[in-house]
């Protein structure tokens, strides 16, 4: 299996990542939402939310995913 992460060993996000925080731009989504609105699996979208939390990149509030100032840098 590739392993294709959200976040590169240098704490970058990855293509895939940038990806996810592009969906978040227009705000708060559900992982089911994000993999909609990805194309994503659902499997690729929990872990790479997992990953960009723990950069972070994203916050969870409730049972949604959002941008933080950090992440939202990234996609102006």
């Amino acid at each position: 299996m590739i392993n294709m992460p959200c976040v590169s060993p240098d704490g970058k996000p990855t293509q895939m990542g940038i990806a996810k925080l592009n969906a978040l731009k227009s705000g708060p989504l559900t992982p089911k939402e994000l993999a909609d609105a990805t194309g994503h699996p659902m499997f690729r979208v929990r872990s790479g939310l997992r990953e960009l939390v723990s950069a972070g990149y994203v916050k969870q509030v409730d049972d949604k995913y959002e941008l933080t100032p950090h992440g939202n840098e990234l996609v102006q």
